[in-house]
């Protein structure tokens, strides 16, 4: 699992580790049935106190997605997270918005970006069209 954290951007630790594990799994780059690494190996690639980690843990069972099974370790949950598909809504939406204002700095209109997005989507797609 490659999970990196910065101590110098102003969110927690645990936040950071949540969040890089909600993205890995939205991703499908973690798959349910995955097994995570321990907490104490995790803290250690880390260099985080395994507080931390559990903490980070402990949400993510909360939210749905992972699941801890009695002296087996914790797991991806098998019935996928339910923060999932919101989770890659999430960040096709932020890419989006970055797209938008960089159109918008180029002077490319809106219908524009509209009319290439279906060009691309055909290209990248064409036995679908």
């Amino acid at each position: 699992m490659d999970v990196h954290i910065s101590p110098h951007d102003g969110v927690p630790i645990y936040l950071q580790i949540v969040n890089q594990v909600k993205y890995l799994v939205a991703s499908g780059r973690l798959v349910p049935g995955e097994e995570l690494p321990a907490i104490r190996v995790l803290a250690d690639q880390l260099t985080v106190n395994p507080n931390t980690v559990a903490r980070a843990y402990r949400e993510l069972e909360v939210a749905g997605i992972v699941e801890k099974r009695r002296t087996a370790g914790t797991y991806v949950s098998a019935t996928g997270s339910p923060l999932a598909r919101r989770e890659r809504l999430k960040i096709v939406t932020e890419r989006i918005d970055a797209l938008l204002a960089e159109a918008r700095h180029l002077g490319v209109r809106t219908d524009e970006v509209i009319e290439l997005l279906r060009q691309r989507d055909e290209a990248l797609n064409p036995e679908e069209v």
